[in-house]
C-alpha cells in the first residue's frame, strides 16, 4: 500500500495564511530571550538596538518562526496552537526533519508579522527499515505589514510506518 495516495497528492500547493492579529511585543522578544538564556542588549535595550543602526528593540531571529502569535485557535490536546497540515497519512509516526531559514532583516518589536504556509511537495522514499516512507515539504513565509518577507521557514517531515512495513511498497 502506498503512502503518498491520491488524496495527498491532491494537497500539494495549499495555502494557509494567518493574518497577524497584533505588533510582535517587547515582552514577547523578551521572554524568548530570557528562555534561550541570551542577554544580547538587542532585544531588551532600545537605545542600545538604536545605536546599533535598528529603530529600537530586535527579535532574536527564530522567535519569528518559533512563535504561534499568528495562531487564531485553541489549543489541541497536546497543548500546540501551532500550524499543522493534519494530513492523513494513518499507520505512521511524523518526525519533523529539519528547518532551513533565511532571514531577510530583524523583527521589531513593532512589527505586525503575518504567515502563509504552503504544502510544496511529497515524495516517497524507501526507508533503511523496509518498505518506504513520506517526505513532505512546506514553506512558511513570514511578511510584515508592507507585505514584505521579513523571513522564510522551509520544514521538512517524514512519516513513516508505525509497524515494519514490507507490506507500504508502492
Amino acid at each position: 500500500m502506498a503512502l503518498l495516495t491520491p488524496e495527498l497528492q491532491a494537497m500539494i500547493g495549499r495555502q494557509v495564511h494567518y493574518p497577524a492579529r497584533e505588533a510582535f511585543g517587547h515582552a514577547s522578544i523578551r521572554y524568548f530571550a530570557l528562555a534561550m538564556h541570551d542577554d544580547n542588549p538587542l532585544y531588551v535595550d532600545d537605545e542600545y538596538a538604536q545605536a546599533a543602526g535598528h529603530a529600537g528593540v530586535i527579535a532574536p531571529p527564530t522567535l519569528v518562526c518559533e512563535t504561534c502569535q499568528y495562531a487564531h485557535r485553541a489549543p489541541d490536546a497536546d497543548g500546540y496552537i501551532g500550524h499543522e497540515w493534519h494530513l492523513p497519512v494513518p499507520g505512521c509516526r511524523m518526525i519533523r526533519a529539519g528547518n532551513d531559514y533565511t532571514f531577510n532583516r530583524p523583527v521589531l518589536a513593532t512589527d505586525r508579522i503575518s504567515v502563509t504556509w504552503t504544502l510544496e511537495s511529497m515524495v516517497e522514499k524507501p526507508s533503511s527499515r523496509g518498505g518506504t516512507q513520506l517526505f513532505v515539504m512546506s514553506v512558511a513565509t513570514y511578511c510584515d505589514a508592507q507585505g514584505h518577507t521579513v523571513a522564510t521557514n522551509r520544514e521538512a517531515l517524514v512519516f513513516q510506518p508505525l509497524v515494519p512495513h514490507a507490506q507500504t511498497q508502492p
